[in-house]
């Protein structure tokens, strides 16, 4: 659809969050082109990592509150469904997926963002889980994600309050993995994708799934998932490749097999 853009150059593949003039709030249609969106991503081999943005130096003012009325019109949960299916298709996602964030980042889009694997911003963004604002609890995931990220008490103090956070006060919560000029902010983010894309694609899923697990496994269980993907790894043709360019004082280059 028109108002989500997605392109494939190589192995990287980049969502465009494209509606300007919302500060590309997300429709209701929208939540389903998330969910079909992180779906063709999965299913291409070619690619190997995500980014996800916003178009015009904005990534996401949330849901668009236009469409309330037309959201109450459905009954009961069901309006969240799609919601929740996009935020479940990204978290469960097997290839790295990096939020590039500039301007504001509220509501459903800060937890858009914070879903992703990585988060760069520039030091112009801005964000708010900004739902108490609009009389509305916290979705897209953020109750899970917040807690974990920075501690019940903070994930309290930003939700209740809703305020508007500076790039400098995300940095000290650690909401964010970097925050660098905005000029800055397409080639940073471009290099990461790059590294990330020549990685082992078996083995940094497996990291992946085993790192969101970790916080509700037993170290016990951790312990076993860990040998279940060493054991996989062991057998792929990326780890011998990973031995010869050592032994070959060269750059690896592996195949996803």
């Amino acid at each position: 659809m028109e108002d989500l853009q997605l392109g494939v150059d190589e192995a990287i593949a980049t969502l465009t969050l494209n509606r300007p003039k919302t500060k590309n709030a997300i429709t209701n249609e929208m939540w389903v082109g998330l969910t079909e969106a992180f779906a063709a991503v999965e299913s291409n081999p070619q690619v190997r990592v995500l980014i996800i943005t916003g178009a015009n130096g904005e990534f996401c003012s949330g849901a668009d509150v236009g469409q309330t009325g037309e959201r109450q019109q459905v009954s009961g949960m069901a309006r969240m469904i799609p919601v929740n299916d996009a935020a479940l298709a990204l978290h469960n996602l097997s290839k790295p997926t990096i939020a590039k964030v500039d301007g504001i980042a509220a509501g459903a889009g800060m937890n858009l963002a914070l879903g992703c694997d990585l988060v760069v911003a520039s030091d112009r963004s801005r964000f708010s889980e900004i739902f108490a604002r609009r009389a509305l609890s916290v979705d897209f995931g953020g109750t899970w994600l917040l807690p974990r990220l920075i501690g019940l008490h903070k994930a309290k103090e930003l939700a209740l309050f809703a305020d508007v956070l500076s790039a400098d006060e995300v940095a000290e919560l650690g909401l964010v993995n970097r925050i660098v000029p905005a000029a800055e902010l397409d080639s940073f983010v471009d290099q990461w994708a790059t590294r990330l894309a020549s990685g082992p694609p078996i083995a940094l899923a497996s990291t992946k799934r085993m790192l969101n697990d970790g916080l509700d496994a037993s170290f016990a269980g951790a312990l076993t998932a860990e040998a279940r993907s060493q054991a996989l790894n062991f057998t792929t043709d990326d780890v011998r490749e990973a031995g010869l360019a050592w032994l070959e004082k060269r750059d690896a280059k592996f195949s996803g097999s």
